[in-house]
């Protein structure tokens, strides 16, 4: 905030919503009031892999895990918890290949993929990327894994993305575009 970067803070894979709710309560203290949270998720875990599209997913069993599959009721009731739910705060319903590519949103000062696999990575990093404005952040949360770690860099080298990537906890990453 204190460096003025235009636009809105996405969250793509939000499980019980403490991230987006992180956010929100940054704002709340340091400013931005004015900024819109998008919250997106299928609310239903993650997709079964799509390996005519993404081949590196193949195997990939996260659509398996119960634990991952958090209702957007359940979402919204984690920021009324904190007094946190309002007009800024947007849910985005659906899987990121059907839901990012017409998502409402112009411009990112923050984008923060969660979503384990190539394809969902992908599929966040293709619509949204070009969104996200110059000194802005995007924050890799499973960058430790093979097929979301394979995908950034398949991204980044077809549009010549070269920023340093920074470890965060040797999981997530992120880089500052330039």
């Amino acid at each position: 905030m204190k460096d003025g970067i235009p636009g809105d803070l996405l969250e793509t894979g939000v499980w019980r919503g403490g991230a987006s709710i992180f956010m929100k309560a940054a704002l709340v203290v340091y400013g931005g009031r004015d900024r819109t949270i998008w919250v997106a998720d299928s609310f239903e875990g993650l997709p079964k892999p799509d390996v005519e599209k993404y081949p590196k997913d193949k195997g990939d069993m996260h659509w398996t895990f119960d634990n991952l599959r958090v209702s957007m009721e359940e979402v919204r009731g984690n920021f009324e918890r904190y007094g946190l739910l309002d007009d800024n705060i947007k849910f985005i319903k659906g899987w990121f290949s059907d839901t990012m590519p017409s998502a409402p949103i112009e411009k990112l000062a923050l984008l923060r993929a969660d979503g384990d696999m190539y394809g969902s990575t992908m599929d966040v990093l293709e619509p949204m990327y070009p969104k996200l404005s110059s000194g802005g952040f995007l924050i890799i949360d499973d960058y430790a894994l093979e097929g979301c770690r394979a995908a950034v860099h398949d991204y980044r080298n077809r549009h010549g993305i070269a920023e340093n990537i920074v470890d965060i906890d040797g999981i997530g990453a992120f880089w500052r575009k330039s």
